[in-house]
């Protein structure tokens, strides 16, 4: 089996090279390594080695959105084993997927190497999203476009308090955020919703640095999950955010969440919206968003 590592120099704001410089030196065993150039890149490197029609473990040094383009590059082929050693900011990804810590654990994996497939979820078609965690419109993709355009998240990342930017940005953005109406269809029924914050498509359990949005996810049902969040006042969804890392959101009446194999989402403004926390432009008004469980699966590897 080959091994190829995918490095993005700017996650983590530098500290995923500064760890791969690190984690390189103590590597035993004959690897080929790519650096990401730019948004994007980590996908064409992974079509490329798709091509090559080669059993492969691809290991992504990066954050979420890097973890995203691999895992989507990869859906689709059983030749591609994929992992990561998480070195971003928020590294949602690694919670739920297969993470390595140590040149150790890679080499206990290539001694007896195995793959587990996985769901990604995808929102649109031609062109399709593929989303590895979530996919969601509203504050939370506010939250994250403020997050990844500012330089605060730069300066907590030199400390090593990344993750703080999106609980910053939290506050700051509550109080400018618009609420919107939202339109749901799901198996055959409608539903509606009056001031809405937020609007989460889900893959798996977190999103937003170790929140815990949708705690019954699972990335091997076949099915995602939506989570509503309408009717709360300006403070009270503070409260709410502060529950989400433990997951106990859900007992709030104004937090509403159902399962499904398909969701079409229309919002009565253009709101922001975001794939796996990347800025992902807007929701159109009118223009309803689709979302389900891609038909092609990517294989993690199995630790």
């Amino acid at each position: 089996m080959e091994i190829v590592f995918i490095i993005n120099p700017t996650a983590g704001n530098g500290a995923a090279f500064r760890k791969w410089r690190k984690f390189s030196e103590t590597i035993d065993f004959p690897f080929e390594q790519f650096i990401t150039r730019s948004p994007g890149h980590a996908f064409q490197i992974v079509e490329q080695l798709k091509a090559r029609a080669r059993k492969t473990l691809v290991i992504g040094f990066g954050g979420d959105g890097t973890m995203r383009e691999i895992a989507a590059a990869s859906a689709g082929t059983e030749l591609l084993f994929i992992a990561s050693v998480p070195a971003g900011s928020g590294n949602d990804f690694a919670r739920s997927f297969s993470c390595f810590s140590t040149t150790q654990e890679i080499s206990r994996f290539l001694a007896n190497p195995r793959g587990l497939l996985t769901d990604i979820g995808q929102v649109g078609v031609q062109p399709e999203q593929l989303f590895a965690s979530s996919s969601g419109i509203g504050f939370d993709a506010a939250v994250a476009h403020a997050v990844n355009r500012s330089r605060t998240k730069l300066w907590l990342n030199k400390f090593g308090l990344g993750k703080l930017a999106y609980l910053v940005f939290v506050v700051t953005t509550l109080f400018a955020f618009k609420k919107f109406r939202l339109t749901v269809e799901s198996s055959g029924t409608v539903y509606h919703y009056e001031d809405v914050w937020l609007a989460t498509v889900s893959n798996q359990a977190y999103f937003g640095g170790g929140m815990k949005i949708s705690p019954n996810s699972s990335v091997h049902d076949g099915l995602l999950e939506l989570t509503v969040v309408h009717r709360l006042p300006r403070l009270k969804l503070l409260a709410v955010f502060g529950t989400v890392f433990s997951g106990s959101h859900t007992k709030f009446p104004e937090v509403v969440q159902f399962s499904g194999k398909h969701f079409s989402l229309a919002v009565d403004r253009p709101v922001p919206r975001h794939v796996d926390g990347d800025d992902a432009g807007m929701a159109d008004a009118q223009e309803p968003l689709e979302f389900c469980v891609s038909a092609t699966q990517w294989q993690q590897a199995k630790l």
